[in-house]
């Protein structure tokens, strides 16, 4: 699907949007693992979240929707049943990878497989802490989709330093760890997003600059209820639009702004963007509140390694707002985007290219200068989310009509971008 976009002239008005896609994803999967009923309200109702809902359902948890809840019957302690099925994580890598960390504990043989894009992404960085506290995990396919499951009465806790800086591959130890006696401990160099923590009030404490977190069957879930944030990722391009957009201001309200997320806020304050917080509120130890965003003059600033992880998805829309800012738009330090749902660093550099920017592409990452010369080209999505919705707004800001191959694929994370962007738009 082709997608065109005209200029936005004005950013104004009000947005709401349903909730974060990474605390979904968990506030799911924790209650899956619980006895009784959990009710959660605001859930992302994106592709990837329906593909953990469709897994869950196939692994015999009951799941009634309605429009403003969604409820779960867990089914308690290593209560999973066999599925029927392959159990299909489509495009979502914290489907399958957190899945994993679940079924490796289970009592049954279980297969995860996923899409195209999916079945690209590496595996081996869950399969080996797995492998190491017993689980029968195997990849057919040199470390990537499928992985074949099996039981094992031989698990044990361990203690593992990330090697790579993943909130989901943390989130797969912690969650097979849930379901023993004694504690396993994962150490992090780097700061990743803490939901999975968060949810399940682990034990968390720096030491020598590195980030310890503790779980065992102590920390086994009960059911609860849970309101999911709005989306921040999915926030991010409305903000960078209203930034962008002269005499605009947009009202954001119940964001997610756990502090593991806001890094891309922070970035863009840095830089000159006018970006209020209004009020912050708490729920499920998850901080959120609502946002005021102002048409701002951005200049750009060195990008830290360190905070690299933390910005990751939003590095595709933070690129948007750098080649706008004053002065050369650089990103190091960010090997990972390789491996994303596309080559994130080829998608961006080949997209700006067509546009006449000077543009230098390195193993992890890229440098962008000079002007935008041509608005009439085309964008590639590489049937990428964000990829897609970065180079929708790149459009917007254009005088001229510009468009998106494979738009489509923005449902990914938010099926609802388009009826957004149109909502604040003038």
């Amino acid at each position: 699907m082709i997608q065109s976009f005209s200029k936005v002239n004005k950013v104004s008005g009000t947005l709401s949007l349903l909730g974060d896609k990474s605390i979904s994803h968990r506030a799911l999967l924790i209650s899956s693992l619980a006895e009784g009923k959990s009710i959660i309200r605001n859930l992302a109702n994106s592709d990837d979240v329906s593909s953990t809902i469709n897994c869950l359902k196939d692994l015999g948890i009951e799941i009634e929707q309605s429009k403003n809840e969604l409820i779960v019957f867990g089914r308690g302690y290593k209560g999973l049943q066999k599925p029927g099925k392959l159990l299909d994580a489509g495009n979502s890598g914290t489907t399958a990878r957190l899945l994993a960390g679940i079924l490796s504990v289970q009592m049954f043989e279980s297969i995860i497989i996923g899409d195209e894009s999916l079945s690209s992404r590496p595996m081996k960085r869950v399969i080996e802490p797995l492998a190491q506290m017993g689980s029968k995990i195997k990849s057919s396919n040199d470390g990537k989709l499928p992985l074949n499951i099996y039981p094992s009465e031989k698990l044990h806790a361990i203690r593992y330093h990330l090697p790579v800086a993943s909130a989901q591959v943390k989130s797969a130890i912690l969650f097979a760890g849930l379901h023993l006696e004694d504690e396993t401990i994962v150490i992090e160099s780097m700061q990743t997003r803490n939901h999975t923590e968060n949810l399940l009030e682990l034990r968390v404490v720096k030491e020598d600059e590195k980030i310890i977190s503790t779980v065992s069957k102590n920390n086994y879930p009960e059911a609860n209820e849970y309101f999911i944030p709005g989306d921040i990722s999915s926030a991010m391009f409305f903000i960078v639009l209203t930034l962008l957009t002269k005499n605009s201001e947009l009202f954001i309200r119940d964001i997610s702004l756990n502090p593991t997320r806001t890094e891309c806020l922070n970035l863009l304050i840095r830089m000159g963007g006018n970006i209020q917080i209004e009020e912050k509120r708490i729920s499920n130890n998850e901080v959120y509140g609502d946002l005021l965003v102002k048409s701002s003059d951005l200049s750009n600033i060195k990008i830290e390694n360190e905070i690299i992880p933390l910005i990751i998805d939003e590095i595709p829309v933070l690129t948007i707002a750098g080649i706008f800012a004053e002065g050369l738009f650089e990103l190091r330090g960010a090997s990972e985007l390789r491996v994303k749902e596309s080559d994130r660093i080829k998608a961006i550099c080949s997209n700006l290219l067509k546009v006449g920017l000077d543009v230098e592409e390195f193993d992890d990452g890229f440098r962008v200068s000079g002007s935008i010369k041509k608005q009439s080209e085309p964008f590639n999505s590489f049937c990428d989310h964000r990829i897609a919705m970065a180079f929708a707004i790149l459009s917007s800001l254009f005088d001229k009509d510009s468009s998106v191959e494979g738009f489509e694929c923005a449902s990914i994370s938010n099926p609802y971008f388009l009826k957004q962007l149109q909502a604040i738009s003038s």
